[in-house]
This record gives C-alpha cells, sequence and structure tokens, in this order.
C-alpha cells in the first residue's frame, strides 16, 4: 500500500478495537507450512540434539477457527556444566525468513564442530503464527519484539521466557536473528499507526547487514567480531544522512544500540553478557536469499567463536 495514505482498516486518531483486530486478521493468508519447512527440519536433527516441546500456541476465537503449534527447542545433546552456553532465537517475527531458516542451517552444517565445546539452545521459530502469515504481529496484533515482558499478553512470549528461566543469567551469549524487510516500510509502520491511532511517520529502510547492541549493557568488540565475519558474506548496511540507521545513531561500522528490556525485545530475556540482534535485508538487489541465510549462519559461529576466545 502506498505510504502516503492511511492504512485500510480502522480511523485515524482510534486505537483498533477488537472489530478492528478482526478485520486485519481477516486479511492475514497463510502462505505456507510451519510443519512442512521447520518441523519436518527439526525432526531431521533428533538423532544430534535433545528435541522439546516447550509450549504449544492456541489461536483462534468466534471468527476464527482455532489453530494450534507445537513450540520447538533444541539442546546440545551432552549439556555439560562449565561449558559456556549459547541461546540462539530466530523467528520471534515470523516474517523473518532468514533468521528461522538461518537458525536451522547452523544446526544443520555447523553446530557439530562446536560439540563438546559449548552448551547450545535453539529455538528456529519463536512465532509460527506469523511465520505462515508472513506477519510480524502474533494473531492478537501483537509485536511479539516488544512483548518479552513479565505478564506478556504473546503466547509466543511467555513460552520462551518460562523456557528460558531456569538458564537465565547462565548463558554467555545469545543470538536474535532478524531482518528488516521493504515490508516495514509499506505495511508493518502504516498497520502500526492505525492500530495505535497514531499519525503515519514513513522511515527509510537500510541496505545491508547490522547489529542491534543492548544500550544498557553495550559490548562493542562482541559486535565488531559479528560485522567483521558477515562482511566476508554479505554487504553491512552504511548510515544514512545523519550516521543513523533507521533513525538511531550508528555506535560503530554496521552497530546500533537498543535499550532492549526497556522495549521488551527478546535479546533481554537470558541475561547473557554479549548479547546482540541480527538485521539481515533480503530485498537488496545485492544480496541473496541463499547469502541471507549464510549472513545469519556467519553471525552465529562469529559468536561462538567469541565466546571461545575470551
Amino acid at each position: 500500500m502506498p505510504t502516503d495514505r492511511f492504512y485500510p482498516i480502522g480511523t485515524p486518531g482510534q486505537a483498533w478495537s477488537e472489530a478492528e483486530r478482526d478485520q486485519w486478521r481477516a486479511r492475514q493468508v497463510r502462505q505456507r507450512s510451519y510443519a512442512d519447512d521447520v518441523l519436518a527440519a527439526i525432526d531431521m536433527l533428533r538423532s544430534r540434539f535433545d528435541v522439546e516441546s516447550y509450549g504449544e500456541l492456541r489461536y483462534g476465537n468466534a471468527h476464527h477457527v482455532e489453530e494450534r503449534f507445537p513450540l520447538m527447542a533444541l539442546r546440545s545433546r551432552n549439556w555439560q556444566r562449565g561449558l559456556p552456553s549459547v541461546l540462539v532465537t530466530g523467528g520471534v517475527h515470523g516474517y523473518e525468513t532468514s533468521g528461522v531458516h538461518g537458525a536451522l542451517r547452523f544446526l544443520q552444517a555447523q553446530a557439530a564442530g562446536y560439540a563438546s565445546r559449548v552448551n547450545l539452545l535453539v529455538v528456529p521459530c519463536v512465532s509460527p503464527w506469523g511465520y505462515e502469515r508472513i506477519q510480524r504481529w502474533n494473531f492478537d496484533a501483537i509485536d511479539p519484539n516488544r512483548a518479552f515482558r513479565v505478564d506478556s499478553a504473546a503466547q509466543e512470549c511467555a513460552a520462551l521466557m518460562r523456557l528460558v528461566a531456569p538458564l537465565h543469567g547462565q548463558f554467555a551469549a545469545h543470538i536474535d536473528l532478524h531482518e528488516t524487510t521493504d515490508t516495514d516500510k509499506t505495511e508493518y509502520r502504516p498497520a502500526l499507526a492505525a492500530r495505535d491511532g497514531k499519525p503515519f511517520e514513513p522511515c527509510s529502510i537500510p541496505d545491508g547487514f547490522y547489529l542491534v547492541d543492548d544500550a544498557e549493557n553495550p559490548q562493542p568488540a562482541f559486535q565488531a567480531a559479528l560485522i567483521e565475519a558477515v562482511g566476508r558474506v554479505t554487504h553491512i548496511a552504511p548510515g544514512g544522512e545523519n550516521n543513523d540507521i533507521i533513525g538511531t545513531p550508528l555506535v560503530a561500522p554496521g552497530v546500533i544500540e537498543y535499550a532492549k528490556k526497556e522495549l521488551g525485545l527478546c535479546g533481554s530475556i537470558s541475561g547473557a553478557r554479549y548479547v546482540t540482534t541480527t538485521e539481515v535485508y533480503p530485498d537488496s538487489p545485492r544480496a541473496t536469499p541463499e547469502q541471507c541465510i549464510a549472513a545469519q549462519v556467519a553471525a552465529v559461529c562469529a559468536a561462538l567463536d567469541f565466546v571461545l576466545a575470551i
């Protein structure tokens, strides 16, 4: 939709009611299969990892048939006290494809190289309903990556926090795999403004890979190591006219900072010292889908290598 026109659901200046949320749900079309793309790939890894269901999403109401999605995590088979532990999450925003498939590709192709050196907990697809609809929000029009809070209304977030809670503070690193897409500008931000009854504010989309560090716990050497590794796979996003990315000042090449806990971001849940959010740009004419997946894998491997070197 054009970004200079109001979103087709709701009334300008008024936040959505449940009626508008139902209109929005009716527009969300299932476009791919979580079972075929994700669960089948996880099944192929059962001989190498401990696979567990850490919950089940149940979404539906009087106007929409209930759907159920098992939430799956994979752990190192021989979890050893004394080894560094690393959390990898993908698909917090279900539409961010390379995050999901980057986590799976890492498990398939690279994780064996870190066996007996690192304890891994990997959640490839936090938001399966959003994955199937290629949608940022969940069924309730909640952005999961703003909802990692106590008593979260987002089922995906509450379930993931319960999974991680027993290990909180024991992780050395947490890598959360994301994308920034052109639909952030054309769909998500107009929808967000309409949902909240606020004016639409246009944004630019950076061309390239970048990272989001934690403003409350910045780790510049860690971020630099990941940027250096990913730069061998795909290009790093330059700063804009104001040396910024999506309105946030660069603190280093390809790195910005957000206050992760304050914003309710997934990167706040582990208590790890080294935390980052990856952001791949899949719509770039300079990057292929394969490069985007490879960039996510490179970031995870660089994070593990950094942890093992300290």
